[in-house]
């Protein structure tokens, strides 16, 4: 039970996010408005989208929307490396990879220590920060666990440390580094490049710091084909939010039954529409 709970509320709070992101990104390209009544009409479709791709079962939808999902990105990630800084990129993404594996023990023990005593009593960077992303991937841990058992059955351990902990560690260390440099240089890193962007510098952190679910689109303004790319952005973002949903329902459905087999399709449906209520309940009471 405390299982079940803990996926629900979890992928709901993904699911509010996701459709604020959503929603600011369509308010940019259509001026549709980002207020509450769009985001639970998004809410709504993301839902519809993943109660049928869980109706569909496992193979026929689950694993059809993901992997057109990561298709996606992948592709996307691609226009990015190419229409950018792209030697700067793949160098960005060498340097990353040596200073992600120098600095990994030192941060896996790091906890902020000294600026949580302060005169002020205010906590650090980490306490004020971190802790609801700490709590919210808590709530993700139990479906997680045994999503990934019940997609890894058949494979070989090997088959399985590579799918699960080395290929996507790899990818997102990727990913991070062509979108990350690329966006610092947008936004002016470096003494010469900030004296060559004169005005412009730092354009980038302002946007962050007006609107975090802005700050994608701002990015993409500095591409050929911005709209085009923001539109392909936007799809992206929902269809991530609607695998989580659909996934986490699939393991909310194998919690109930006690079995890996899918349970009765009504079953299903109710914990799919249900993350989306939970959803829709937390932006309209609470904000």
């Amino acid at each position: 039970v405390v299982a079940i709970l803990g996926t629900l509320f979890g992928v709901a709070v993904s699911l509010g996010l996701g459709s604020s992101q959503v929603a600011a990104g369509l308010d940019e390209l259509m001026g549709t408005g980002d207020g509450p009544f769009v985001q639970i009409v998004i809410i709504a479709i993301l839902t519809a989208v993943a109660v049928t791709s869980i109706v569909a079962g496992l193979d026929s939808g689950v694993k059809f929307l993901s992997n057109l999902n990561i298709g996606m990105a992948v592709a996307l990630m691609a226009f990015v490396l190419i229409a950018g800084s792209t030697l700067f990129l793949l160098r960005g993404i060498v340097e990353t990879a040596g200073l992600y594996l120098s600095n990994l023990p030192r941060l896996a023990f790091w906890n902020d220590m000294l600026s949580t005593v302060r005169a002020d009593d205010e906590w650090g960077w980490q306490g004020s920060w971190t802790v609801f992303y700490w709590a919210w991937t808590v709530t993700w841990s139990p479906f997680m666990g045994l999503f990934v058992a019940r997609i890894s059955y058949g494979r070989t351990i090997r088959e399985f440390v590579f799918g699960v902990l080395l290929a996507p560690s790899l990818f997102t260390l990727i990913w991070f580094s062509i979108f990350g440099w690329q966006a610092m240089e947008i936004d002016g890193i470096g003494t010469a490049a900030r004296a060559a962007l004169g005005e412009e510098a730092g354009k980038l952190s302002a946007a962050v710091a007006e609107s975090v679910p802005l700050a994608m689109f701002a990015f993409f303004e500095n591409f050929p084909l911005a709209d085009l790319v923001q539109g392909i952005a936007v799809l992206v973002v929902a269809i991530f939010f609607a695998t989580s949903s659909d996934s986490a329902s699939l393991v909310v459905d194998m919690l109930c039954t006690g079995s890996a087999k899918p349970g009765p399709v009504r079953q299903r449906v109710f914990w799919g529409v249900s993350e989306g209520l939970v959803a829709a309940m937390l932006l309209v009471l609470a904000g």
